[in-house]
């Protein structure tokens, strides 16, 4: 393993609400890092980013747009030396959900009043 890359261990649930967890590591493309994640047929390498922080943020952001969530990641591997478990684990929010509207009698009720009150 290269010394300057970080390897962080991903976990969460996939798309299809299984948990799993993989590393993640990073490669150097010219002055900057991909975050490459491999997890069952996926492959999902990033753009080339200035620090292994932001390949790493834009993995997470692509995987949550894929429907995984409950993401967090642990840092194992700092410029080579192995952490182990000492560090504490990254957490990161789901994004938003709209959202559904609701139908039948109570839902017309609570969309009415939500319309009324402004919040909607």
């Amino acid at each position: 393993m290269n010394g300057e890359f970080d390897k962080h261990q991903l976990a969460g649930l996939d798309d299809r609400e299984r948990g799993f967890s993989r590393p993640v590591e990073f490669e150097r493309e010219g002055a900057g890092y991909r975050a490459v994640l491999r997890y069952e047929t996926l492959r999902i390498v990033t753009e080339s980013y200035s620090t292994q922080n932001e390949a790493l943020t834009i993995l997470i952001q692509t995987l949550q747009s894929q429907g995984y969530r409950q993401l967090k990641t642990q840092m194992s591997f700092h410029e080579g030396v192995y952490l182990g478990s000492r560090e504490l684990w990254m957490e990161y929010p789901d994004p938003p959900e709209a959202e559904p509207e609701r139908s039948g009698f109570f839902g017309t009720i609570k969309n009415w009043f939500k319309a009324r009150s402004g919040s909607g």
